[in-house]
């Protein structure tokens, strides 16, 4: 098991590179680690990419982005509109968008979608990331779902419980779209970060569990 951060943050800019296939994936998957990355290292650069959204959720993704990245030193949130749960089809044109990522922003540290990630969308992102960004360091977030997909993470970043409620919150104040969906309660986020905060014995019994297929120190 291995806790975050693992990165040293001694240096001036750090930058930090956030994929997501929908509007509010980042959020859920590691929103909690970012709140608590911007309160602790305020110098840090970061890029929000959503690859997804109606003008509605893109709306929502931007108030979203505001909220979870509020005091960063820099930030720059991209959104496209690439078809919803069609990425297997339009592989091209997100693997040419990749290429442009990868030659404008060179990240220390990127979040994306995990491996064993059932849905189309997000297991597109997973394979282009590893496809684009071989010398980087990846960590793999996790989405829950009716695909029942969850599996044991070995990398865990603590949470406050008062971070915990601060991710709810803006979840829930963000996306508005998203609340008609059985699924989309403040008892399913809390449930995954309690979860995830005993399996890593974390101070405040919270955390949020990734995936790292590599790393160097």
């Amino acid at each position: 098991m291995l806790r975050l951060p693992l990165i040293p943050f001694s240096r001036s800019r750090f930058k930090i590179l956030c994929l997501g296939a929908h509007s509010d994936d980042i959020e859920i998957g590691c929103g909690g680690t970012m709140l608590h990355l911007v309160h602790s290292y305020p110098q840090l650069d970061i890029r929000w990419v959503v690859f997804s959204a109606s003008p509605e959720r893109e709306r929502e993704a931007r108030k979203s982005a505001r909220l979870f990245l509020r005091g960063a030193k820099k930030q720059e949130l991209i959104v496209k509109n690439f078809r919803e749960s069609y990425f297997p089809y339009v592989g091209p044109e997100i693997k040419e968008f990749f290429e442009e990522l990868k030659a404008d922003f060179d990240p220390d540290l990127i979040f994306t979608h995990t491996r064993h990630d059932l849905h189309q969308d997000h297991r597109i992102l997973w394979e282009l990331t590893w496809n684009a960004f071989r010398n980087h360091t990846i960590l793999e977030y996790e989405i829950p779902k009716y695909d029942g997909d969850l599996a044991a993470p070995h990398c865990f970043m603590p949470l406050s419980e008062k971070l915990c409620v601060r991710k709810i919150n803006y979840l829930m104040e963000a996306f508005k779209t998203q609340r008609s969906k059985h699924w989309f309660t403040p008892d399913t986020f809390q449930a995954l970060m309690r979860l995830r905060g005993l399996e890593s014995n974390a101070p405040e019994n919270f955390a949020e569990g990734f995936y790292c297929r590599k790393l160097s120190f």
